[in-house]
């Protein structure tokens, strides 16, 4: 169980939060805290694993509290649920560590992606049985890139990739170009290129089968 606090001065966003953790398992959640000096307190009386974030509050902020837990509190990851969309304030929380970086308002469907990709890192780390390797190095824990640099490579349009990864996220087991073709309505050439690209980036698995009459087809599944 991935114990949960939330430091959070709005009341409703910090019940909102709470509700939709209360609806994914493997979650406790054991406080909240309105002021970040009260989340700090519960850091130091209590086994942390997970802080659920925002910046802007009365007296400490945020950011502070996030540079204190990453240089004390070293058994505790941090997801930030803010308000704060400028350039600077995300990659000063990127460089300082936090898991994830979530903008109000945001969904459940968005909240419960966070928290799954969250679990399954920390599954990973923590299992006996998993051998880290680099690729899962590459391709679970840290951000997922493609190979041979960052960004998009020419001809991925970012919308499209949009509804590419919509319709996967929703398919479950394992399915064909063929399959996704008809739901995304995007021709088989073009879906190529997407799939290849999030196979690259780690997001897709792929695995040979066999179509009618025994024809050779690649399947794939999504790994998120």
């Amino acid at each position: 169980m991935i114990r949960t606090i939330i430091v959070e001065d709005d009341p409703m966003v910090a019940d909102l939060a709470a509700g939709y953790l209360e609806r994914i398992e493997g979650f406790s959640l054991d406080h909240t805290a309105r002021l970040a000096e009260d989340g700090l307190e519960l850091l130091r009386t209590c086994h942390v694993d997970l802080v659920l974030l925002d910046v802007f509050m009365p007296g400490m902020d945020g950011m502070e509290l996030l540079r204190i837990i990453k240089s004390q509190f070293f058994h505790s990851d941090v997801i930030m649920i803010t308000a704060a969309q400028n350039n600077e304030d995300i990659l000063q929380a990127l460089r300082l560590g936090v898991a994830d970086y979530i903008v109000k308002p945001f969904t459940f469907e968005r909240f419960r992606e966070s928290m799954l990709q969250f679990q399954e890192k920390r599954r990973l780390l923590m299992s006996p049985e998993v051998a880290m390797t680099q690729d899962i190095l590459d391709r679970r824990i840290f951000i997922k890139k493609p190979k041979g640099g960052a960004g998009r490579p020419k001809g991925i349009d970012a919308q499209t990739l949009e509804t590419v990864v919509s319709v996967l996220q929703k398919q479950p087991g394992l399915f064909s170009l063929k399959d996704i073709e008809r739901v995304a309505g995007i021709s088989r050439i073009s879906l190529k290129k997407y799939f290849d690209y999030l196979a690259e980036t780690g997001r897709l698995g792929s695995s040979k089968g066999y179509g009618g009459q025994g024809r050779p087809v690649t399947l794939y599944n999504w790994l998120g």
